[in-house]
């Protein structure tokens, strides 16, 4: 298998005057491509400032990080950015889209920073769009479309340019179940064609469609499991 991902001895503290809160206290672990992880703790646990630290929004104060082949631990933040914005698809739960952009262009977004043609932009918009379902609601604004299809254009927004890895950060958190089940149902077939997903969550149901599981306590890793039999959506006859 090979490391997508490579954490070592990561540590995290945060300085208020003179004292030291230390959230991460020495984290450890890879993850390979094409893997399907949730990451898990309670409130405290440091998992947000993992996913931040995954995701090249913050640095470690100590320990090695290796996204695809580059050390990222001691980049500064432009180069951060640019690893970022090539390596690393976000989804949030607040879904981050720009009011006034329709889907299509709220899509589009992150190729402009990659220099690409408005018109590219626009036709790998529509064709990522129509690969999560969405091609009748390409020029709808957000407040125009379903918290369910709000999340959708996120998705499609992350995959624009083809990342190394989606991390997806509490992505059903606003949602009710059956909206939630689908958007599990897109992640799992992004995942299903060759995508590697990080799934940062709370709730144990959404948790369980992942193949492994990553429990985070006290700044520190409680158990790294594999998922025998993650859950699937059933499709009705």
């Amino acid at each position: 298998m090979t490391s997508i991902l490579h954490l070592e001895n990561i540590c995290k503290s945060y300085f208020l005057g003179k004292n030291e809160l230390q959230v991460l206290k020495g984290i450890t672990m890879d993850i390979n491509k094409n893997e399907y992880v949730a990451l898990m703790g309670p409130s405290g646990s440091g998992k947000s400032t993992l996913m931040n630290i995954l995701g090249c929004l913050d640095s470690p104060t100590a320990g090695k990080y290796v996204l695809n082949g580059n050390d990222v631990s001691s980049m500064h933040d432009d180069e951060l950015a640019a690893v970022r914005n090539k390596e690393i698809g976000f989804v949030f739960q607040q879904f981050n889209l720009l009011p006034r952009l329709t889907a299509a262009e709220n899509v589009a977004l992150p190729l402009i920073y990659s220099g690409v043609s408005k018109k590219e932009r626009i036709e790998r918009a529509e064709a990522v769009l129509t690969k999560v379902k969405l091609d009748d609601r390409m020029h709808h604004k957000p407040n125009e479309l379903s918290g369910g299809q709000c999340q959708r254009v996120a998705i499609a927004r992350a995959l624009i340019n083809n990342p190394s890895i989606i991390l997806a950060d509490e992505p059903t958190g606003n949602l009710d179940s059956k909206t939630s089940h689908e958007i599990m149902e897109i992640l799992g077939k992004i995942h299903s064609e060759g995508n590697t997903v990080i799934l940062v969550t709370h709730e144990e149901d959404i948790s369980s469609f992942a193949h492994r599981i990553i429990r985070l306590r006290d700044g520190l890793v409680e158990t790294d499991k594999i998922n025998a039999n993650p859950a699937v959506i059933l499709q009705p006859a």
